[in-house]
């Protein structure tokens, strides 16, 4: 018996086998977790539907998360689909690609409407279609980064809209708390993803977050999944409204990431 089983859940932003989703996917399918998915427009419903195939998933159906109409559409399927829900992962972030180079000031408002719009108020909108559908039990779960509490070159607007994203975790936590809903968030090391391709010097960013590592490594995508089904179960029911960092010890780290402490010079004088 897996600690998902007889749960049923969705998944969002789910755009091919790289996908953190997908790793999401993977280890809640493992769990005994049905599983629904959403795509946006053609060329990922290509890509989509034959992962879901693979776990035997039947509801994957179009969902553009900057539409209010079709989240309520999506949402409503949910439930004639499966009458109740248990658990929402939101894998969703988008932010126009020049406004993730240069320099952060000159964001354009529009770009700045859209990073905040899709990556943190989609997880709110989502949320509160969910919630109707769940009971006491129910857990929702987001993905963050780093970037949204500290300045990572390169991350720029995406960066803001993460730190609002983690904002909106604690506050639909203490809304749905009531209910017995937990909300939570993984904040997850750099992963090559289709998201991250996106990003500038992302080689570069994943080579120095690997030197700076507790572990000396970087994290995969099942390892960010193992911990997102863990606090989707019951295992993790005194848990709500936390970043739970996935990302090798990197986030506890202090002083330049690539030097090793055996190479810092000498110890400072004994006290």
């Amino acid at each position: 018996m897996g600690i998902l089983q007889g749960k049923k859940g969705l998944i969002l932003g789910v755009a091919n086998e790289k996908s953190i989703a997908w790793g999401v996917a993977r280890a809640c399918h493992r769990e005994g977790a049905e599983l629904g998915f959403n795509f946006l427009g053609d060329a990922l419903k290509k890509r989509v539907i034959p992962l879901a195939d693979s776990i035997r998933a039947s509801f994957v159906e179009p969902l553009d998360v900057g539409d209010d109409a079709q989240i309520d559409a999506f949402f409503a399927k949910a439930e004639a689909r499966w009458g109740r829900l248990d658990f929402l992962v939101h894998s969703i972030a988008f932010a126009n690609r020049e406004s993730l180079s240069g320099h952060f000031r000159d964001t354009s408002r529009a770009d700045f409407h859209l990073a905040l719009d899709i990556s943190a108020y989609s997880f709110i909108a989502c949320a509160r279609r969910a919630a109707r559908l769940m009971g006491p039990g129910g857990a929702m779960v987001t993905m963050s980064y780093l970037g949204a509490v500290r300045a990572v070159p390169n991350y720029n607007v995406m960066g803001v809209a993460k730190a609002a994203l983690e904002a909106s975790t604690r506050y639909l936590a203490l809304d749905l708390g009531p209910e017995g809903i937990r909300v939570n968030a993984i904040s997850a090391g750099p992963i090559r993803t289709l998201a991250a391709s996106g990003v500038g010097d992302f080689r570069k960013l994943m080579e120095k977050n690997a030197r700076g590592a507790m572990l000396r490594r970087n994290v995969t995508q099942d390892e960010v999944g193992n911990a997102t089904a863990y606090l989707l179960s019951d295992w993790a029911s005194g848990i709500t409204g936390e970043v739970h960092y996935v990302d090798a010890g990197f986030n506890i780290g202090g002083g330049d990431p690539g030097v090793e402490p055996s190479q810092s010079g000498s110890a400072p004088p004994a006290s």
